[in-house]
């Protein structure tokens, strides 16, 4: 790493629900850090019921990773999809429908960013339950930069969408 490069601390979501579940999720951590991705921590999986606009599909293992990159947001996410095709996953296809792997980048330090193809942090980050729990795992206290509190955002959204602990990844 040169001195002009900055090391940023960001956290991904991933999922899987086609396939081989946890063996995607797995391959995912790895082909990240043969990127260049340092992948510090990871929470735990946890299998959780599909959420959106296609609801009958196979239920999907998630999980979290804390990374450092010196990448830039766009170039991340670029990774992050470029590892998802790697596995399989054909880009184009329904909305929320089923996929061997899905890599979002949730967040990435204290940066807000808007463009056509990237918002940070996540436009979903406080609102699902299956990416609050293995976050929060990793950092329990974690904030967004506007300064919302996860841990408040998961409470706010009581029962429902089930998240179980199903073992280490």
């Amino acid at each position: 790493m040169t001195t002009e490069e900055v090391s940023r601390i960001g956290f991904l979501g991933l999922g899987s629900n086609v396939g081989d579940r946890l063996g995607h999720l797995r391959a995912a951590v790895e082909l990240l850090g043969e990127h260049g991705v340092e992948v510090q921590s990871l929470s735990s999986v946890y299998e959780t019921e599909p959420v959106g606009e296609i609801l009958d599909q196979p239920d999907f293992l998630n999980a979290a990773a804390r990374v450092a990159t010196t990448l830039e947001p766009e170039a991340l996410l670029d990774l992050c999809k470029a590892v998802e095709v790697e596995q399989g996953r054909m880009m184009g296809g329904p909305r929320h429908g089923p996929r061997p792997l899905d890599v979002d980048l949730l967040l990435l330090g204290d940066l807000e960013l808007q463009t056509e193809r990237l918002t940070l942090p996540h436009p979903q980050v406080a609102a699902r339950r299956f990416v609050l729990v293995p976050l929060l795992e990793l950092e329990s206290g974690l904030r967004l930069p506007d300064g919302t509190v996860l841990r408040e955002a998961l409470d706010r959204l009581g029962e429902g969408e089930q998240v179980q602990r199903v073992g280490a990844l």
